[in-house]
């Protein structure tokens, strides 16, 4: 794998030998205010909807959860990434030239591929978390725990912060004289082809095998999920709730809850692996092929459009998270002070809660919230009686 700042420096490269005794080269005035735009839009609206995954985790107790634990860690690493990638960007297409030194040269690429690489880290831990909160239900009750995330996410940061010292060693600033001027880059201090193996590891390690791990675990997954729905027992079904003299089936209603919980989850969290798959595919299979080609392939509209899904990959993960999860959604008005538009039914009576001494593994999904007292719209449930037209229906709510 290449780092982002690198894709210029493959053009710069291939330019560097017919620009020496000619004037410093300008990228053309439309393609400065394209990247521009785009990049201030995408950097901005990203920066603003990490910021906020990070402050919802932290601030809302219900929200830390495993998995939003691992979310967290994708929300930094993809601030990262857009700060140290996104950012720069800016100057350089319009100035042409490495502005930030060696200091700069050194510290933004180390950046560039710790947040690449935690990221890619983190989407591989969020996705073993979810198959085995899923399909491992009484493992995950000791496994799929807060501690546990914590302490795996401190070595996943710990692995690619010391794997990316590497380029500290690697990289070096480039003086290349012209008529009017001299050009600088951030280049590499022998030729690129010797970089080969880091690049093919980096895209073994943080690109195919994070697909490969999702790929066959949503498969099992799905296969629980929505090939074979986990039935309610007859233990669940005989377990009611009687309180002065009123029978009320909660054990149904939490088994619908937690399947249609953890379905929906794992739609969001599938596609953030899916968007992260088709966003970085563009620029991965570039490098793999200008790697192995004589005569690179260096369009400058192409490099733009592969280095801005980049970015968008970085971006587009909060704005998932606030259409497919009611949780995030909620988490995110009430940080910016949104008022809800519809007003909350008062409860029809005071029932106190009884919960099931078995624990149930989806509390540690985003969007769970479910006591007794809701049903699975989260809607209070009636004094009235009630019949279901499913599996339940012998379960109906009873009144004395």
């Amino acid at each position: 794998m290449d780092n982002i700042t690198s894709v210029m420096e493959l053009l710069n490269n291939s330019m560097n030998q017919t620009e020496e005794a000619g004037r410093v080269p300008q990228n053309p005035l439309e393609y400065q205010v394209v990247t521009i735009l785009l990049a201030l839009l995408i950097c901005g609206m990203g920066i603003a909807g990490n910021v906020m995954v990070v402050l919802v985790v932290l601030k809302t107790k219900h929200m830390r959860t495993p998995t939003n634990c691992y979310l967290v860690s994708l929300a930094i690493a993809d601030l990262i990434v857009l700060l140290a990638a996104g950012l720069p960007n800016i100057t350089e297409s319009v100035a042409a030239s490495w502005v930030y030194g060696y200091v700069g040269c050194l510290c933004i690429t180390y950046l560039q591929y710790l947040g690449i690489n935690a990221s890619s880290c983190s989407i591989t831990a969020f996705t073993i978390e979810r198959y085995i909160a899923i399909c491992h239900p009484i493992k995950a009750q000791f496994i799929c725990t807060v501690s546990r995330a914590k302490k795996i996410l401190a070595f996943v940061w710990a692995f690619t912060s010391v794997y990316c010292v590497m380029w500290f060693f690697l990289l070096d600033i480039k003086q290349i004289p012209h008529a009017n001027g001299i050009k600088v880059v951030c280049d590499y201090k022998v030729s690129r082809n010797h970089y080969l193996p880091i690049y093919f590891l980096d895209f073994t390690i943080f690109y195919v095998i994070p697909l490969f791990v999702a790929t066959v675990l949503y498969g099992l997954i799905a296969r629980i999920l929505f090939l074979n729905p986990i039935p309610s027992t007859p233990q669940d079904t005989a377990n009611n709730s009687i309180h002065k003299g009123r029978t009320i089936n909660v054990s149904c209603r939490r088994n619908k809850g937690a399947q249609s919980s953890r379905k929906q989850v794992t739609k969001m969290l599938a596609v953030v692996v899916i968007l992260f798959a088709l966003l970085w595919m563009p620029y991965r299979t570039l490098v793999v092929v200008n790697s192995l080609m004589n005569t690179p392939y260096l369009n400058t509209w192409f490099l733009l459009f592969c280095r801005m899904s980049i970015y968008l990959n970085s971006a587009i993960n909060p704005v998932i998270y606030n259409l497919m999860s009611q949780k995030f959604r909620a988490a995110f008005k009430k940080l910016c002070k949104c008022k809800q538009t519809r007003a909350e039914k008062p409860t029809a009576y005071n029932v106190p809660v009884y919960y099931s001494v078995m624990k149930d593994m989806s509390h540690e999904s985003p969007d769970h919230d479910l006591t007794e007292q809701e049903d699975i719209n989260g809607y209070p449930i009636s004094n009235k009686k009630i019949n279901f037209n499913n599996a339940c229906d012998a379960n109906t709510f009873s009144i004395a």
